[in-house]
């Protein structure tokens, strides 16, 4: 069975990582544990990209050598933060990674075994901060200057001799692609770039460089490196057995894994990923990814969130007042995946009292505190609300269609619609009515128990969001032993009605939201 295998881009570790990072790895974590509950073989990678001018200079900036400053940084600030945020990633690459460079250099000479390689010379700006060939028409003019016009800075004229790759023969097969297959290239908006790119000429890619040394050696020509995106770009493949032999771990591996399902990218490197990588794979006979979806910019001030430009915000920023599931609903529930969205202290504090604190803590509370009141804390014997089981039902099914599509704004909306119902049937019931009166046991305990049996559901389908708190909210619900581990339930089984076992003791936990502190 061939997993589902979703990448995100590897960050360059010129400096730690930022919430628009950790936006896109979120949503990887969140996508992937998704596919793991409907029971899928679920590979899930991350990394970093090391070599390249970019990395070498801040390293020199710092009075490092590169491999050092790389190396203090994956492990005083990227990997700590992927653990901070609940990523539960099934490999980190490294490109400065033995298994990545070897596989890179075997990659690049049987491409110019084959004939699609050749020696050349590169004139031109280059953009430093985006490691980006640039063509004169994507630069912006400031004062006769020309500018980058994602890092408004400076580019560099360069001028060196290279190797070059035959990107331009691969146009026509790309373009043919994408309009045969619109899902290869989402969103719209996205593959409706990509395409006018193509339509417009595409030139030859430069893929080596020659004036500095900081990357993996060109096998043949070992006075130059890779060009850093040549490089990075490989790594989808080469974390999972690119080249190997094919009888060998990595090779069998490749082949359970590859092609890759989903790439995840900011719409900002969509080129490198939709033109450039498939071509690249395309010369060497091997399957291109099934999809590359580009997601919009976090924006702060109206701009792109930057590290260069002082705009980028620690996710350790938000996490300390909000909570690290706070964190990872917020994003993906405010902003809809593929779109710009701005990030605002207001909105997140807005939507975690409305929609984590009051719809759904609350209800969990409320429901904890009922039956320890009304039925000795134990829940009692099985009922069905056919309203209740039918809208859960569609439910389930809204959100899983909305979530294979990355539609996460679409999934956590469903999810949170059904919430919103189970407190409008709680509130229409009044259980604290009708438990004034024996003679409404019956009655209570069935509110009571349709209450609980949604609150299960809700808290699966909440759980690739939020796996902290309702990992909490399992345990509350006291059927870690009679139905598993939460991380175990089917998406597919959620809507079976009537799971949560009669007797089983539900415990008060912890306010799952508490009150905000007021932020100075």
């Amino acid at each position: 069975m061939k997993s589902f295998y979703l990448t995100t881009p590897i960050y360059y570790v010129n400096d730690a990582p930022h919430i628009g990072h950790a936006y896109t790895t979120v949503a990887g974590d969140v996508l992937t544990r998704w596919h793991r509950q409907r029971g899928e073989s679920v590979w899930f990678l991350t990394g970093t990209d090391e070599h390249g001018q970019k990395v070498m200079r801040t390293a020199e900036q710092n009075n490092s050598a590169p491999q050092a400053w790389v190396d203090k940084l994956v492990k005083e600030a990227w990997l700590p933060n992927w653990r901070a945020l609940n990523i539960a990633n099934d490999d980190f690459i490294r490109t400065t990674e033995s298994r990545h460079t070897e596989r890179v250099q075997r990659f690049l000479q049987s491409l110019k075994d084959s004939g699609h390689i050749y020696a050349g010379k590169y004139e031109g700006p280059y953009c430093v901060g985006c490691e980006e060939f640039k063509l004169p028409g994507d630069l912006i003019d400031a004062d006769g200057e020309k500018l980058c016009p994602i890092h408004s800075k400076p580019v560099e004229l360069v001028n060196e001799n290279n190797w070059f790759f035959k990107l331009s023969e691969f146009a026509p097969l790309l373009l043919e692609h994408y309009k045969k297959n619109p899902q290869a290239c989402q969103p719209e908006s996205a593959r409706n770039e990509v395409i006018a790119f193509l339509e417009g000429g595409v030139s030859d890619l430069s893929i080596s460089r020659s004036t500095f040394n900081w990357g993996i050696p060109v096998p043949w020509d070992t006075d130059q490196v890779v060009y850093v995106w040549f490089d990075a770009l490989l790594n989808y493949a080469t974390a999972v057995g690119l080249t190997d032999a094919p009888d060998s771990a990595g090779g069998k591996k490749f082949a359970a894994t590859w092609p890759a399902d989903v790439h995840l990218v900011g719409k900002d490197i969509l080129r490198f990923h939709a033109v450039i990588w498939p071509a690249m794979l395309m010369a060497a006979g091997v399957d291109i990814p099934k999809k590359v979806f580009a997601h919009g910019w976090l924006l702060v001030g109206g701009e792109k969130m930057s590290k260069s430009k002082l705009t980028g915000i620690a996710p350790s920023d938000i996490t300390d007042h909000f909570g690290v599931d706070a964190f990872r609903y917020y994003f993906l529930r405010a902003i809809p995946f593929g779109s710009d969205g701005s990030f605002s202290w207001e909105d997140m504090s807005a939507r975690y009292t409305s929609e984590l604190a009051n719809d759904f803590g609350n209800l969990a509370s409320r429901l904890a505190a009922m039956i320890e009141k009304y039925c000795d804390g134990k829940v009692p014997a099985v009922a069905q609300d056919a309203a209740l089981a039918e809208a859960l039902s569609t439910t389930v099914t809204q959100a899983d269609e909305a979530m294979v599509a990355l539609d996460f704004q679409g999934g956590i909306n469903a999810a949170m619609d059904f919430c919103k119902r189970v407190n409008g049937y709680v509130t229409e019931k009044e259980p604290w009515i009708l438990a004034k009166d024996p003679a409404n046991q019956k009655v209570l305990e069935e509110v009571l128990y349709n209450t609980a049996e949604s609150i299960r559901a809700l808290a699966v389908l909440l759980h690739p969001v939020m796996p902290q708190t309702t990992e909490i909210l399992w345990e509350s619900l006291g059927v870690k032993e009679s139905l598993g581990p939460i991380g175990s339930q089917k998406i597919s089984e959620i809507a079976r009605w009537g799971q949560l076992p009669a007797g089983s003791v539900i415990t008060k936990t912890p306010v799952l939201f508490p009150r905000l502190e007021t932020k100075a």
